[in-house]
């Protein structure tokens, strides 16, 4: 497989109640690419998001759920989240700033 670029590391934002709450400690959670290892997380929220500075990223992995229709099985994709906390001294991330 191709290397993984830094524009395709973070898919989207999660937009959850919790998240909301995480954003007020400068925490910020997006789905990434399952592949992506944190160095790689850090990196692209860096390039992507201009005055941000990453202190930590906390990662989760997520298996597909098993669904049915009539007789036959199969797995929904697989999916990463990544909480990303940002220095005291970064600037905040602007997707979040309007909800």
């Amino acid at each position: 497989m191709a290397a993984i670029q830094y524009y395709d590391v973070i898919q989207k934002p999660v937009i959850t109640e919790k998240s909301m709450e995480q954003m007020a400690d400068k925490k910020y959670t997006f789905l990434v690419h399952p592949e992506a290892t944190k160095t790689q997380i850090k990196e692209a929220v860096e390039k992507m998001f201009s005055g941000t500075k990453v202190e930590a990223v906390n990662t989760m992995n997520r298996g597909g759920k098993t669904k049915r229709r009539g007789m036959t099985y199969g797995k929904t994709a697989k999916t990463k989240k990544a909480i990303v906390k940002l220095t005291e001294d970064s600037a905040d991330i602007e997707i979040f700033e309007g909800l």
